[in-house]
């Protein structure tokens, strides 16, 4: 267990409180794996003395105008990276108004610990976990739904109050590989997801596409939900051509096994291209993007990615049948990089059980030219030019434009030869090309 969690549920047992690990963090725990980042739930003390003890371990930050969420941020040395602890009160919900902000929110520090559960969305994640004495409270038997792997609802009344519970099922769905118990998915069929802002969608959908071994189960549940319907009719149309449908699902899941060593934005790329490249046009994928609010991460242009290797999906069997000269793969590698379309290309060719020659052939022949992430630099640069009298200006991008051409089909190795080439350019004496 966590060394900062222990000693807050300490403080707070000292200072006459209990505190219960809630939500994720013992779903997560249950399934075997590490969270980054947890809830503690203090059930017997008032916000106020219950700020006072954090602030005697770590700086606190609240979240909240009328109920109290304390946030304590802290760096893993070992890991060497941050996690949060969110501390709060229990608290009831009450609907005010529409969407999934439309509510008053009011903490109670005496509500019973099924009370307090009763306002999460599924009962995996509607556990409570004493970490002092590991003593589990689990009134609506979430672990046991966890092990079955069932996905069902908490309480039907309040669940619709939320939309974006809607799309929180369809990642936890890929996620942990669980059955949507049949009451709980003709519930999601009835609600509006209107409401729902961008960000918010894509909060949940980037989730499936990076966290989950099989996003799969999710694009199937995000159809049989009417989530495809209401808010991306162009994918709800692929699915409803079973085969084409079938392929993209597994093409997914292949997807998603290929690109595990990628860093995240580049997988999200990947994981995005490989759901798009059924699409009937790249101004679909362009609406589809822009309603994702996709653009950048962490700098990388994933957008630009996204298009460019929808845009070049079929250029590994082309140019694998056509036999294609170096040129061709260095012209290739300033279109789309070539280890991304390589994943992605041989995502689609074993989902649909055909040989993957052409991809590995190209990412092979990629590699060797060492353009398998990058086109070439440009041996020759403008200063090489200014050096020989040239003036500054267009003429000088001309040049290196097609000098830079001869590099790509390797008739430029050195700067001398760039050089030779783009005197004799400027003389109009022909280039031997061969």
């Amino acid at each position: 267990m966590n060394g900062k969690v222990i000693e807050i549920c300490k403080a707070i047992r000292e200072a006459g409180g209990r505190a219960m690990l809630v939500g994720g963090c013992v779903r997560d725990s249950l399934c075997g794996f590490e969270s980054k980042d947890f809830d503690i739930e203090v059930f017997g003390h008032e916000s106020a003395s219950l700020r006072r003890v954090l602030e005697g371990i770590s700086r606190v930050d609240t979240v909240g105008e009328h109920f109290a969420v304390y946030k304590l941020a802290f760096t893993d040395s070992t890991l060497e990276s941050r996690f949060e602890i969110d501390v709060s009160i229990p608290r009831r919900e009450s609907k005010s108004g529409r969407g999934h902000r439309g509510f008053v929110i009011e903490g109670d520090p005496s509500m019973t610990i099924e009370n307090a559960a009763r306002r999460r969305d599924f009962t995996i994640n509607a556990i409570l976990l004493d970490p002092l004495t590991n003593q589990m409270e689990d009134p609506f038997h979430g672990a046991e739904d966890l092990q079955n792997r069932i996905l069902r609802v908490v309480s039907a009344g309040t669940f619709v109050d939320d939309s974006m519970r809607v799309l929180r099922a369809v990642q936890l769905a890929a996620r942990f590989e669980l059955r949507i118990e049949d009451q709980t998915t003709q519930l999601c069929r009835t609600i509006d997801l209107s409401d729902l802002p961008r960000e918010r969608i894509w909060g949940e959908f980037e989730k499936l596409l990076t966290l989950a071994a099989k996003p799969s189960i999710g694009i199937d549940v995000a159809y049989r939900l009417g989530v495809l319907e209401k808010l991306f009719p162009e994918l709800h149309a692929l699915a409803l051509s079973k085969k084409e449908f079938a392929e993209t699902k597994a093409a997914m899941d292949q997807a998603a096994d290929l690109s595990t060593s990628l860093s995240k934005p580049k997988r999200i790329a990947v994981m995005l291209a490989t759901l798009f490249a059924k699409m009937s046009s790249l101004d679909v994928v362009s609406s589809l993007l822009e309603r994702f609010g996709v653009q950048t991460l962490d700098g990388y242009d994933v957008r630009g990615a996204v298009v460019s290797l929808v845009r070049e999906r079929l250029s590994p069997d082309g140019l694998y049948k056509a036999e294609a000269a170096d040129g061709e793969i260095r012209r290739l590698s300033r279109r789309v990089e070539i280890d991304l379309l390589f994943r992605m290309a041989k995502a689609w060719l074993l989902a649909s059980n055909t040989p993957t020659a052409a991809a590995d052939w190209l990412i092979e022949r990629a590699q060797s030219l060492n353009v398998s992430h990058e086109p070439p630099a440009p041996i020759l640069k403008g200063r090489n030019l200014v050096e020989l009298g040239i003036t500054p200006g267009p003429q000088i991008g001309e040049l290196l434009r097609k000098v830079y051409e001869f590099q790509l089909d390797g008739l430029v190795t050195t700067e001398q030869e760039g050089l030779a080439i783009a005197v004799r350019l400027l003389q109009k004496i022909p280039v031997d090309t061969k």
